[in-house]
């Protein structure tokens, strides 16, 4: 089969989540036409996953102009700007009646398996640029099909792909054989299943995100009414006037009162904080409870289930045949790594950024969303927005409002690298760089001092 013209093709979009469909909507806008490949069976698959975590984002915040703009003749009225939605009251309020406002244009059980340009493999040269792409995926009863296109936008987050226990970045010695003890998600509580398995339970909680604020809140309130429950929070670096995050300071008050409520989890002593603990094993005892083993040697007592906030990292193997330009460490695209880079950054500013950032050796080829930070656990899904508004200009061919910046980000209110995070399209968010200490158990006071807790 011949591939038909470029300039005929649609823009194939990877992803029908928050940033996928405001890039179809974008797109749209813009006469350009977008193909929506979505994996599961609706819009927002993963964002139902932890439907029942509140953003820390306002509904002002998490709604693109673009796509308000497609919504508005379906008779759609955009919630409170001042409310909290869940990833439920998201999905269904907005991304749902999104993804159905643009119909045809959105295709549900199409999961990508490989993305190239038109008879070129990675290695060849000649014509590469003029060549359409071709998008390969298995649709929900299993057929192979593929699609062409002039452009491709992968906003497939890293939603299915967590980063493990292990302090080394790979699974721990054991970890693999432990999963019915090891859950990768912020649980549900409300589920009386998954209540059952945390009440009256010792839990280890790892991270320092987002993530594991919200886990350690929420069995700090199951505590209060099962008794004996009860969490290790375990951080692999020094504690610091930013491990609670920004607090009052917060330009996000909901994401400050996050660190708020965690820190009175460890303050009125439903958790205890284990610091400078790299996990390198985890082993059973003979009652089938978790023991972990840091990277030092340091065993901790039994612990019923573990909960590994140390979030995720972008699934590049459908991107196989691409020439991409990502950082070495952050696997986000080179340009815009030094922007969101945890190991530098001291406070949590991320500059708007768009085409010019997130462009590749690749021409028409965008990372965008969660993905296009790789490692880096900063997003919003106002950055989001931002991107594939740039990226529908460019390939629209309106370079000026391409590299124009239309958006002006809160600032996290806090200095301290590691300890900020902000991902309302994945919900969680892991370590980032920071100093690490000596391994110490204790509980935390607002005003304790750094060496109480082997800080830096």
């Amino acid at each position: 089969m011949t591939a038909p013209a470029t300039q005929d093709l649609p823009v194939v979009v990877i992803g029908a989540g928050p940033i996928g469909l405001a890039a179809a909507a974008h797109l749209l806008e813009r006469q350009l036409t977008p193909l929506v490949l979505e994996a599961g069976p609706a819009a927002a698959s993963a964002v139902r996953e932890w439907s029942h975590v509140r953003l820390f984002s306002t509904w002002g915040e998490v709604t693109d102009p673009a796509a308000e703009k497609l919504l508005a003749p379906t008779g759609w009225s955009r919630p409170d700007a001042a409310a909290y939605p869940t990833g439920g009251d998201w999905a269904e309020l907005y991304l749902q009646p999104l993804a159905d406002a643009l119909g045809d244009h959105v295709r549900y059980g199409a999961t990508v398996t490989g993305v190239s340009r038109t008879g070129r493999d990675r290695v060849v040269d000649a014509d590469r640029d003029s060549q359409p792409f071709v998008v390969h995926f298995t649709t929900a009863d299993g057929h192979e099909e593929r699609v062409f296109a002039q452009a491709i936008v992968d906003a497939s987050g890293t939603w299915t792909t967590p980063s493990p226990a292990g302090g080394s970045g790979l699974a721990a010695l054991g970890e693999r054989t432990a999963t019915d003890r090891i859950t990768y998600r912020v649980p549900d509580l409300k589920d009386p299943a998954v209540r059952a398995r945390y009440a009256g339970k010792r839990t280890a909680v790892i991270g320092s995100g987002a993530s594991a604020f919200t886990a350690l809140a929420t069995l700090a309130d199951l505590a209060q009414d099962e008794p004996g429950t009860h969490a290790l929070w375990i951080l692999r670096r020094g504690l610091s006037g930013s491990t609670f995050g920004g607090g009052e300071a917060d330009q996000l008050p909901a994401r400050g009162a996050l660190g708020l409520a965690a820190k009175a989890a460890v303050d009125n002593g439903h958790a205890d904080a284990v610091t400078g603990f790299r996990t390198e094993t985890v082993e059973r005892d003979t009652d089938g409870r978790l023991i972990l083993v840091s990277e030092d040697g340091r065993r901790l007592d039994p612990v019923d289930e573990v909960i590994a906030l140390t979030g995720f990292r972008p699934d590049l193997s459908f991107l196989s045949e691409l020439r991409l330009g990502l950082d070495e460490r952050l696997q986000a695209p080179t340009a815009l790594a030094p922007l969101i880079d945890p190991n530098v950054h001291s406070c949590g500013t991320v500059y708007p950024h768009g085409v010019n950032e997130l462009s590749h050796p690749e021409k028409d080829v965008y990372l965008v969303g969660m993905k296009s930070y790789g490692r880096a656990p900063t997003f919003l899904a106002m950055t989001g927005y931002e991107q594939v508004r740039s990226i529908a200009a460019s390939l629209a061919g309106d370079q000026e409002a391409a590299e124009r910046v239309e958006l002006t980000l809160p600032e996290t209110g806090v200095c301290g690298g590691a300890g900020l995070f902000d991902e309302p399209d994945a919900a969680q968010s892991g370590e980032g760089g920071g100093c690490c200490a000596a391994p110490t158990t204790l509980q935390i006071g607002i005003g304790a001092p750094a060496s109480s807790g082997g800080g830096c």
